[in-house]
């Protein structure tokens, strides 16, 4: 490529040309950078043995180091790198050392993802200065929060105790596609069920991939019946069970009662920051699994229908703009090779506007989760039953006043008649 010098014999329109775009270029950058105020991010936890076999698999539980659904060293050393990924990327934003009033983690309460927690923790906030405690230790203590699985309506997707959510996946369950997947792959389920000694459906075909595929991952010997060409028709349907879940029928619906739970806590967070932005929480972690994951993409409608892998994660970045104006960005890590990739709310820009955003994800947002759901309160119940009590003791009463009364004058004229 040769390089043209500018001579006084260029026109000196071109000049004039050049000096106006280039002002305007630099005015632009000047006062169009946005300054990043808040972070959220909801990880998937990394690599673990399988959540549990099989009958006829020929590694059980004692196969693994610390049995079934358990965080390996392989997830560990993901998260731990993780970790450090995000302490390089918020670097100027976060401080340099731990500090408890710049952010919060929660995790579902499941040894993996608590143990993800830490582990990613330990990527970001290694001690230095007064904050080593013992020399030999690149390591410090710093706070995991989580609640009781069965107090959880959050994290654990799905969600349960939702009678509305139940009445929606059994008529998924009945949808035509369902129904034609299910007719469709009859044969390849017999053969699995009778290899594996399992009962197994559409919806569950999804423990038997995930077991094969751990064990392939971590090199144990796997049966002579598991081909590639059944791995993959394996792989089709286990990523078909996510879609079950959280797409397929009903799917806004679907959103309001699962992933949406989770949306409306990020964005109220967000929403929250924007209006005093003089909290000093400047980021907000959420640890759980790969249905966590894709409960909460389902309801931005991004999700790609591929389900994340190890210690992925999705990313929330509230920035104020130069007019003062705040708006939110999404990235999405799915591969540790490379960095987070832009990810657009359908219907805005990658910069959305808090408000737009707002507006455009509040049809998933649920107003009343319990109400939605159809759930019964306790309280009501109780109400009831003391009511129809009420009304039974008073029917009883009444009904023994009057035989009483029956038997009384009944007595009497017995004896009117005795003595005429």
């Amino acid at each position: 490529m040769t390089l043209r010098i500018l001579s006084a014999s260029h026109p000196p329109q071109f000049l004039s040309i050049f000096l106006v775009s280039f002002t305007i270029y630099v005015f632009d950058t000047a006062v169009g950078e946005r300054s990043l105020k808040f972070v959220t991010v909801v990880y998937r936890h990394g690599d673990r043995s399988p959540v549990r076999g099989y009958p006829k698999d020929p590694h059980q539980e004692s196969a693994w180091p610390q049995g079934f659904g358990q965080l390996t060293q392989v997830g560990m050393r993901q998260h731990y790198e993780l970790g450090q990924v995000l302490k390089r990327r918020y670097e100027g934003f976060l401080s340099k050392n731990y500090n408890r009033s710049e952010i919060v983690v929660r995790s579902t309460d499941t040894d993996r993802t608590l143990m993800s927690a830490e582990a990613n923790l330990a990527g970001m906030y290694p001690p230095s200065g007064s904050q080593v405690f013992n020399r030999n230790l690149t390591w410090q203590p710093i706070p995991v929060h989580t609640v009781p699985r069965e107090q959880d309506r959050l994290l654990p997707f799905p969600l349960s105790g939702c009678p509305r959510y139940v009445t929606l996946m059994s008529e998924t369950r009945n949808s035509v596609e369902y129904r034609n997947i299910t007719v469709f792959y009859k044969d390849f389920m017999d053969m699995l069920q009778n290899n594996t000694g399992l009962n197994v459906t559409i919806d569950s075909v999804w423990r038997i991939y995930d077991t094969l595929f751990v064990e392939k991952l971590h090199n144990k010997s796997l049966p002579t019946w598991v081909t590639e060409e059944l791995m993959e028709k394996l792989k089709e349907l286990n990523d078909f069970s996510y879609q079950i879940l959280f797409g397929l029928y009903k799917w806004k619906e679907k959103a309001r009662l699962q992933g949406g739970v989770l949306l409306n806590e990020i964005v109220r967070n967000i929403s929250s920051y924007a209006s005093d932005s003089q909290k000093p929480l400047k980021m907000k972690v959420y640890s759980g699994h790969d249905t966590t994951m894709v409960a909460l993409q389902t309801a931005l409608n991004v999700y790609n229908r591929i389900p994340p892998p190890y210690a992925s994660c999705h990313i929330f970045e509230l920035y104020q703009e130069d007019d003062k104006s705040f708006s939110v960005a999404m990235y999405y890590r799915n591969d540790s090779t490379k960095d987070p990739y832009p990810l657009v709310l359908p219907g805005c820009i990658q910069f959305c506007p808090l408000t737009e955003f707002e507006n455009l994800i509040e049809p998933v947002i649920p107003k009343n989760w319990k109400e939605e759901c159809q759930v019964k309160e306790a309280g009501s119940w109780h109400f009831t039953g003391f009511v129809v009590a009420c009304v039974l003791a008073t029917i009883f009463a009444l009904t023994t006043v009057a035989a009483c009364f029956l038997h009384c004058r009944r007595s009497g004229y017995m004896e009117t008649q005795q003595h005429s």
